[in-house]
């Protein structure tokens, strides 16, 4: 089946440009920390999808229709309710981590993080990594 049209994708828009303009204080200043740890356990450059999205890596999507679309390994948006990390996976370590992060929610694909201060980094970067790996291995 051929790839589907998304309204998300790749574009050329700095990553740089769109944190400065993150008006809240405390949440651009998270993203700033946020793009680092990123930047640091995935090893790739970050790219913005779509006007609110920094993604890191690229692989293709496959669902159970056929349906493929070209997407980011991981990355996280700095939306204004909460960060947004694009972490949550199969991975059989998750369930664990979540439990001693500290304060957030999930969904199908999203872990929502009100603010850094909310959560234990050092168990966030285990998420971060456990994720990129875990889903970096299904595309190998």
């Amino acid at each position: 089946m051929p790839k589907a049209e998304l309204k998300t994708r790749e574009t050329d828009a700095s990553v740089d440009d769109f944190i400065a303009s993150i008006e809240n204080e405390t949440r651009r200043k998270d993203a700033i920390t946020t793009l680092d740890m990123f930047k640091r356990i995935t090893g790739e450059r970050p790219k913005m999808w779509g006007p609110a999205i920094v993604g890191f890596g690229g692989r293709v999507l496959k669902y159970p229709n056929g349906r493929e679309l070209d997407w980011m390994i991981t990355g996280f948006s700095p939306r204004k309710q909460n960060m947004t990390l694009y972490v949550i996976c199969d991975s059989p370590k998750q369930p664990a981590l979540l439990a001693k992060l500290g304060k957030h929610t999930t969904s199908v694909s999203c872990l929502y993080i009100k603010k850094l201060s909310d959560v234990d980094m050092k168990v966030l970067e285990a998420i971060v990594k456990d994720a990129f790996k875990h889903l970096t291995k299904i595309e190998s």
